[in-house]
Formats: structure tokens, sequence, C-alpha cells
């Protein structure tokens, strides 16, 4: 009540979200990711609400106070529910063609996956299919892809290249990333990968296609401003440390911030180069040695953990999720979606990080939002519900945020907002996915 005995005025704003179980805001100092403790430290508001205005947070709290300062056509009651950020994906391989379910068999029954990539399969058959692939082709086959990220929560999603392992081709994947952030809800996060494998054609002499990234594919694709990051796959029969190390300082004389697959097969070094180089993330690190991990800690490197990619590849072993959590590296979690790790659903992420690293809900969530928003460097903008953020907004249909890692198998989504505009909600058949108009 003001002073002459009369209601304040309720601002009007877009969207209302009220009565929500467990808010997850994940608010707080979020100059840095979280490490150690901070990863459990989720923010959560009971009864918790929040007022979204042109696109924006404009007010988290509880929804009696909120309800009190706030008014909107559009409210939506998340009685029984929880709330929290949109998931950010960190790491995928979006776009490419055709598919490797006869490599699947082939892993199930007991192929490695070194030995399918080095008789031409793997990630060459899949460079094969997507350099016959048109650009509208790559952009349908994607949009679809985009549609089920979106239909399980994730509202921002980092894409890599690789696929195309010629200048051509690469570029043609960069800019099917652009055309895709442009088209689609999701926003889209791209990273020059064409240090993804050695292309057949190069076999003989891995130093000139080195030459190819360095001098023609990453001037051209920087020159166009398709790409944010340089990454490249470290691996013993792919690429080396010293190659690694030429095409990620190349890179970054450009202006691609440096990422790495590192030590995925084996422990080759790669944690320690993505120290050294200053890399925002370092991806995998299934082998990584301790003295790596330390180093990852100092230089506040993120680690971007993939247990569906270990999962897929039946190898039986882990990222030790833990010791990096004790060591003080910050932690986050991606899918890896790629033709044999075809999983678009961070939930289920979520649950693997549970089950087979011991990360707890708390901490899994952390590396599914504000975690991986830094490690796209976006945690200014997404990755937690604050007044000023983008308004990128996920409802469960789970009474408290200890149901993500407990129930799995099922799409637990209720409804998303992405960039204050609801673009899924499974209460209304045939409104589920929303596509932005090209500018």
């Amino acid at each position: 009540m003001s002073k002459t005995g009369k209601s304040r005025a309720r601002e009007k704003v877009d969207i209302l979200i009220l009565n929500a179980d467990e808010l997850v805001s994940l608010a707080g100092d979020n100059q840095k990711p979280r490490v150690g403790k901070q990863m459990r430290e989720l923010g959560t508001i009971r009864n918790g609400g929040l007022a979204i205005k042109e696109g924006r947070i404009v007010a988290v709290g509880k929804s009696t106070d909120i309800a009190k300062a706030y008014r909107a056509e559009n409210v939506i009651s998340t009685n029984g529910k929880i709330v929290l950020p949109g998931f950010v994906d960190p790491h995928t391989h979006l776009i490419f063609a055709g598919s490797r379910e006869d490599e699947f068999q082939m892993r199930v029954e007991g192929a490695y996956y070194m030995v399918i990539l080095s008789s031409g399969g793997g990630i060459l058959k899949t460079v094969k299919e997507t350099r016959k692939a048109s650009f509208e082709k790559l952009v349908d086959l994607s949009l679809k892809r985009l549609d089920v990220m979106l239909e399980h929560g994730t509202t921002t999603a980092e894409a890599k290249s690789g696929y195309g392992l010629t200048t051509r081709d690469e570029l043609k994947i960069l800019e099917v990333m652009k055309r895709l952030d442009q088209l689609h809800a999701v926003d889209v996060v791209p990273t020059f990968l064409g240090a993804h494998a050695i292309p057949l054609e190069f076999q003989s002499n891995p130093t000139d296609y080195v030459n190819l990234v360095v001098e023609d594919m990453i001037p051209k694709a920087t020159e166009k401003g398709l790409a944010e990051y340089c990454d490249v796959f470290c691996e013993k029969g792919v690429f080396s440390l010293e190659q690694t190390r030429r095409i990620l300082v190349a890179g970054k004389n450009y202006g691609l911030k440096p990422k790495i697959h590192a030590d995925e097969i084996s422990q080759l070094g790669g944690a320690e180069l993505a120290a050294e180089i200053g890399a925002t993330s370092a991806e995998h690190l299934l082998f990584s040695s301790d003295e790596g991990i330390k180093a990852m800690a100092t230089k506040g490197v993120i680690a971007i953990l993939l247990p569906a990619a270990s999962f897929s590849l039946m190898g039986g072993r882990y990222a030790d999720a833990r010791k990096m959590i004790d060591f003080g590296v910050p932690i986050a979690l991606g899918t890896d979606f790629n033709p044999s790790c075809w999983i678009e659903n961070q939930q289920l992420v979520i649950a693997f990080a549970c089950h087979f690293m011991r990360l707890t809900p708390a901490e899994a969530i952390t590396a599914t939002t504000i975690n991986a928003a830094h490690a796209v460097d976006k945690a200014k903008e997404i990755g937690s519900l604050e007044a000023g953020k983008k308004a990128d907004v996920v409802v469960l249909d789970v009474p408290n945020h200890k149901f993500l890692g407990y129930r799995f198998g099922v799409n637990l989504v209720d409804k998303v907002i992405k960039n204050g505009r609801l673009v899924v909600d499974r209460e209304k058949q045939g409104e589920t996915v929303f596509i932005r108009e090209p500018d």
C-alpha cells in the first residue's frame, strides 16, 4: 500500500510464470563458471515465479511478490512443476547427412572405434555423405534435429563443422549454421572443426591437410564471420599435439577462441595443451592425467564431459567428473550429438552423468545450464533466471529438481519459452515448435 492508502499499479508484462514448486534460478556471481561445492548451489525458490517482458526476464522471486508487482494476459501456472533455465548444449556435431547404424552393430559386436575410422568408416563415412548433400538438404535435416532439441528443453546449442574436410564443404556447413540461427528458435553457436579427421585424399601426407586448414580454411571462415571457435580432434591417429597446437594458434590469430577434443581414446596430453593454449574448453577427457586436470583448473579451462558418447562407444569408461570437481575444474555437460551418438536430449545426458559419473542432480543441472553457458561464452545472457537476462525458460513436469537423473527415458518438458516466446507447449497439440522467420 502507498502512503495514500491506494494500491500501487502493477506493471504490465508479457508473461507471468507463477506457483512453481521449485524455481531453479542459478542466480549469483556469474562472472566465472561454478566449481566445487558451488555446483550444488541452485538458488532454488519455493513457490517461485518470474515476469517476462520484451524477451527479457524483469523479475524473479516468490510468486506472491511477483503477482503483486506485475500483471499479464498470459499467466502460466506451474503448480506441481519446476522452472529452470533453458538447457545449453555446448558440444554437438549438428550438421551432417547420412547415418551409421551399421557401425553401431559393429560396435555391439566388439569393433573398436579407431579401427572403424582407419578403414574409412566413422567420421570419414559421414564426410562422404555430407559432401554430396546440398545446402538446402543440410538445412532441412538440421532444422528437424533442432526441433527435437527444443522439445527436450535445449534453447542454445553449439554446433561444430568437420564433416566437409574441404574448404568448400567446411564453409558450406558453417553457412548452414548461420542459416539455422536465422530460422530456428534455438540459438546456434558456430565452431570451426576442419581438423576433425584426415580426409582420405590426404592420408599419405597429413601435413598438407594441416596446411590447408591453417592457410585456407581458417582465413576464409573468419573472413566471412562464420565461426566463433576453432576446435581440433587431438588424438593418436588423428591430429598430434604439435598439429593441434599449430591449428589452434592459427585460429587464435584470426580471432577464433580455442576448444579441443582431448584425451578421448588415449592419454595424449590434450588437457595439458588446453591449459597451455588458454582454451575455453577441453572436451571428452576420459584419459586425462592428473597433471592435465590440475593445469585446466589453474587456467580455468572448462571440462565439457560427454557421457552419452562414452555410452554409445561401449568402452565402459567415463571421464572422472568427481576428481575434476575435487581439483576445482568447472564442469559442463553436452550431448555430443553426432551420427555415432544420436542423442538430442540433455535430460538423458543428466541421467547418464548421475548414473555413470556420480554427479548429483544439482551438479548436473549446473553443468547443463550456467556452466554450459560459460562454455560458449554466453553466461551474461543465458544459463540462469535473473532480471535482465534472456527469457529462456523450461517448465518440467516433475515436483523437484532431484527427478532429473532419477526419472529418465521420457521427455519431462511441459513448456519451453525462448526469448520470451512460448515455443513448446505440450498441452496444445500442433503448437509445439516455433520456427523464427528469417531476418
